[in-house]
């Protein structure tokens, strides 16, 4: 992504006796007009370096991605093991937020929490934002405060450069085939500049401006959390009733019962594979987050609340860092029972 053009000419200008005035606006004119522009040339791997900061479950599959399309890439990762697959791909390792954005033009976030979000974007010794170029992107693709979005949005403006959030739906595998769905907020030029990175990811979709990017995502977990509820709710419920649990759910799969869920996780609760696509951890996060939401809106979303409470049992016993699946173990819990070699399922 090009850089605003250099000043120096005009500096220089500037350091004269006394500059014609005609000379001075003709020269404002043209640097205006570079500007504009540098900000419609299109983003390809020959002229966009992209920094990339978070490679874990998601962000290494996403990254990867990138790099195999062809861009040159420089990642940051707090633990380094997890960021090795894409240095054996051809990525360079950034010490910093900082120093990776030095030598980025659009930088990627995907990381755990509000907080850490802050700290690898605004942190003012060490975020990306402080060494941003102007005309540079940031793409905070983790689920967050739709404040924090606009917050990111405003300090970047200010750095005359440019923020979009566009957190993503689709867990692991999503990642992994390239098929997430993109929820992106911010300006519209600007995400529509950006849509070469985010095709070689997923769908993208624009739902507005800085921050709607983030309450799509929210609504998004909302539909997902009581949609696994129903979906262990109806496997204890088989299980109970004496039926094969891996046939009944693959009876329901092409009925008005069929979901992504079921699809990607029926047949994980049934082996058992509770290994994370997406954490419980960060899920009680994006439930808290909705649940903060709706208390500003005076919304009462009666699902949403009992979900976080299901999930929050998990998180107390222990079970904070498995796949958002392992639901079935609360609802085991309460019942009394376990789907534990419940049924057969398809590989």
């Amino acid at each position: 992504m090009p850089i605003m053009p250099s000043s120096l000419p005009l500096t220089r200008l500037l350091r004269s006796p006394s500059p014609p005035f005609s000379t001075l606006s003709l020269l404002l004119r043209r640097a205006m007009s570079s500007a504009g522009t540098a900000a419609a040339d299109p983003v390809t791997p020959s002229n966009t370096r992209v920094g990339w900061i978070g490679t874990g479950v998601m962000g290494c599959s996403m990254c990867g991605h990138l790099i195999r399309a062809g861009y040159t890439v420089t990642v940051f990762n707090r633990t380094l093991s997890k960021a090795q697959p894409l240095l054996d791909m051809g990525a360079r390792l950034a010490d910093s937020p900082r120093s990776l954005a030095a030598l980025s033009d659009v930088v990627f976030s995907i990381v755990g929490y509000p907080s850490d979000v802050r700290s690898v974007l605004l942190d003012s010794s060490s975020g990306a934002l402080a060494s941003l170029r102007p005309g540079g992107v940031l793409v905070d693709m983790t689920t967050s405060d739709p404040s924090l979005a606009e917050e990111i949005s405003a300090a970047a403006s200010a750095k005359g450069c440019h923020a979009v959030d566009a957190p993503v739906s689709g867990g692991d595998r999503g990642a992994r085939n390239a098929a997430l769905a993109i929820f992106a907020g911010g300006d519209p030029a600007t995400v529509r500049r950006l849509e070469p990175l985010f095709s070689v990811m997923g769908k993208l979709n624009y739902m507005g401006g800085p921050g709607k990017g983030q309450f799509a995502k929210l609504g998004n977990q909302i539909t997902i959390a009581s949609t696994m509820m129903g979906l262990v709710e109806g496997m204890v419920y088989a299980h109970k009733a004496g039926l094969d649990v891996g046939l009944f759910i693959s009876a329901i799969s092409t009925g008005a019962a069929g979901s992504k869920s079921l699809d990607l996780y029926g047949n994980r609760i049934l082996q058992r594979d509770f290994e994370a696509g997406f954490y419980v951890n960060h899920f009680v996060k994006d439930l808290g987050i909705c649940l903060k939401e709706c208390e500003r809106m005076g919304l009462a979303l009666p699902g949403l609340a009992l979900a976080q409470q299901l999930y929050l049992s998990l998180k107390a016993h222990g079970e904070g860092n498995l796949g958002t699946q392992a639901l079935i173990l609360s609802l085991e819990r309460l019942n009394k029972v376990s789907l534990e070699n419940a049924g057969s399922f398809n590989v």
